[in-house]
């Protein structure tokens, strides 16, 4: 059994092992894979493993051995489902590992908008605190969250977690989802509404053609006047150079984002360099505690796999 894992560098570091993997089978690690070096790496795999490598018809037809492609990840648009289904070739992914992570980290997009923490230390160190009159120096105004409205697009495990979050704040809680929403304590409203009503809208639905640049210049006026973006989801959702509008124009007050159109980012990204948007680099979902979990679920995956009893099947 041949096991070829495509982008480690994308999962792994000093604190993540492959050990486990490894002991499945013979098992050949890439750091990462060009397009070119993928058709090659993969051509006698039985198993592949990855993140984000592209998985299309045309590069999977230079694989005929492959019977399972398993994903390093909850999403799994880089994987061709027409081919792999055609072909008998099974594809599971990691649904859930990373719901307290991501949760956590749109907080800390959140209050580091709201309390300004990052600046506030900033100008402790440029010495300002030092030249204070007073014991405390308040030039930059912080928000409280109690009695605000969060407006959470999207009702899935990271949703319900980020509303969970929101109500030990006391914050008031809309919330946007296809199916009907059972909590009492969470208002279901439309799009439009949730816009309009928000203090804070954050997004934590799959990216897919009907929500695709669902956050455009329309969607953004509609916004409270004042009010903040919140991103963890996925980068296709948001017209970048409206969402540049919005903050430059001031009728948003910041925006807090971890993941972007083109990633890694590149030099002429509409948001780079705008004062009032805090950019992470699609680390939401990378505690170690959270890649432990997803690497320990991957090889569980492979053993239900070679059991015939495969898990988290991809259709």
């Amino acid at each position: 059994m041949k096991i070829v894992i495509t982008d480690a560098q994308t999962v792994c570091d000093e604190n993540i092992s492959l050990d486990g993997i490894k002991a499945l089978g013979e098992t050949e690690v890439y750091s990462l894979s060009s397009p070119e070096e993928l058709i090659e790496r993969i051509r006698d795999a039985d198993i592949i493993i990855c993140n984000k490598s592209n998985m299309s018809g045309d590069v999977l037809k230079n694989a005929p051995k492959v019977k399972y492609i398993g994903l390093f990840a909850t999403g799994f648009n880089n994987v061709d489902l027409e081919y792999t289904n055609a072909h008998g070739i099974t594809v599971c992914n990691v649904p859930g590992y990373s719901t307290d992570a991501v949760a956590q980290h749109t907080f800390a997009l959140i209050l580091a908008l709201l309390n300004r923490v990052g600046e506030y230390n900033k100008t402790v160190l440029e010495g300002d605190w030092i030249k204070s009159r007073t014991f405390s120096y308040f030039p930059l105004p912080l928000l409280e969250l109690s009695g605000k409205t969060i407006g959470i697009v999207g009702y899935g495990s990271i949703g319900k977690k980020v509303a969970a979050i929101a109500r030990a704040f006391g914050m008031n809680i809309l919330a946007l989802n296809r199916s009907k929403i059972e909590d009492e304590s969470v208002r279901q409203v439309d799009f439009d509404t949730l816009l309009r009503e928000s203090d804070i809208v954050t997004l934590h639905c799959p990216l897919n053609a009907d929500s695709a640049d669902m956050m455009d210049g329309a969607a953004f006026r509609k916004m409270k006047q004042g009010a903040y973006f919140i991103n963890t989801a996925r980068g296709p959702l948001v017209d970048e150079f409206a969402l540049r509008t919005a903050l430059e124009c001031g009728h948003l007050s910041g925006a807090g984002l971890d993941v972007l159109r083109k990633e890694p980012m590149e030099e002429d990204c509409p948001l780079y360099g705008v004062d009032n948007c805090l950019i992470t680099p699609h680390i939401a979902w990378a505690g170690v505690e959270t890649r432990r979990r997803l690497m320990d679920i991957v090889e569980e995956n492979i053993k239900a796999f070679l059991r015939g009893e495969p898990q988290n099947v991809v259709k």
